[in-house]
Order: C-alpha cells, then sequence, then structure tokens
C-alpha cells in the first residue's frame, strides 16, 4: 500500500460505515447514528480532496467514491421511508435518478463506446442536499428539535436537484452518444 491508495481507503471505509449507521437508525440509537453519518460525510469530502490535491486519482476510485456515496444515501433514505421518516415516493424518485443514469451509462457503454464516468456539478449538489436532509432529519430525531420547515425545505432542494440533475445527465450523455454517432 502507498498513499495514493488512501482516498480508495477512505471510500471503503466509507462502504463499512453503511451498516452500522443503517443498525444505529434502526435502533434508535440516532446520536451514534448522527457521527457515524458525520464522519462518513466528512470522509467524502477528504478523499476527493486527497485524490485531487494530490493527483491521486484512480480508476478504482472513480467507482469506488461515488459508489460509497450511493451505498450510503440510498441505505439511509431507506432505512429512515422505513421508520416513516422521509416519504415512500422521495425514495423512488432518489432511486428513479440512480437507476436511471445507472441503465443510461451501461446501455451508453454497450450501444455507443466506452467513457469515463464524471459526476457532473448538478449531481454533486443532489448529493449534497440527500446528505443534508438525512443529516437534519437524524437530528431532529436525536435533539428533539422542531426543524420541520427546514425539514421540508431539505425535501424541496432534493427534489429540485433529482429533477436537475436527472435531467443534465439525459442532456449530457445523449449530446454525447449523438455526437458520437454522427462521428461514426
Amino acid at each position: 500500500m502507498n498513499r495514493k491508495d488512501i482516498p480508495n481507503l477512505i471510500s471503503i471505509t466509507r462502504v463499512l460505515l453503511v451498516i452500522p449507521i443503517v443498525s444505529a437508525l434502526l435502533d434508535h440509537q440516532f446520536g451514534l447514528a448522527m457521527v457515524l453519518f458525520a464522519v462518513a460525510g466528512v470522509s467524502d469530502a477528504l478523499d476527493g480532496f486527497l485524490a485531487k490535491h494530490y493527483h491521486w486519482e484512480s480508476r478504482l476510485g472513480s467507482i469506488l467514491d461515488p459508489l460509497a456515496d450511493k451505498l450510503l444515501l440510498v441505505a439511509s433514505f431507506a432505512t429512515l421511508t422505513w421508520l416513516g421518516f422521509i416519504p415512500n415516493w422521495l425514495l423512488w424518485l432518489v432511486l428513479g435518478r440512480d437507476i436511471m443514469i445507472i441503465s443510461g451509462s451501461l446501455a451508453y457503454h454497450y450501444f455507443v463506446g466506452k467513457f469515463k464516468l464524471l459526476p457532473l456539478w448538478s449531481s454533486k449538489i443532489n448529493t449534497f442536499f440527500q446528505i443534508l436532509l438525512v443529516f437534519a432529519i437524524i437530528l431532529q430525531h436525536y435533539a428533539d428539535l422542531a426543524i420541520q420547515y427546514w425539514i421540508e425545505t431539505g425535501i424541496s432542494l432534493v427534489i429540485i436537484s433529482v429533477i436537475i440533475s436527472g435531467a443534465e445527465y439525459i442532456t449530457v450523455w445523449g449530446k454525447r452518444a449523438w455526437q458520437h454517432h454522427q462521428n461514426n
């Protein structure tokens, strides 16, 4: 192992944090869930910073980082939906966008050609709003805070960012596929 592996190890650690976060949420141990979720959120920023700042980017890292994000967020959203803290339709909206992106990338790979999946800024913003929403819900239940307005605002921001991000992926990758088709 060398220093270039540090961002990937951080991403793997974030994947491993999913189980204790879900377990803490299901056991209504919101303090523990909040701390673990915060550690996972900070680690997401840290691995990205290290990879870019020190040029430790790798193909594995380009897969691990978004995979860790998705596992953490989907597991958190599903658990909070199970507990009745997030509406079912919001979980399905978030999952629908992710399924659309995965399906589109597979279709592009098999029908157009190899590509490097780079996250769009709208996707990063969407991930940020999802993380904030999950954290706010956990905080609300940990500290018994009356922050329903902020949670409803967070839900609205997630909805808007899911729609914008999904539309941008369709537009960008559709345009790339069309350009590839025109050039061949």
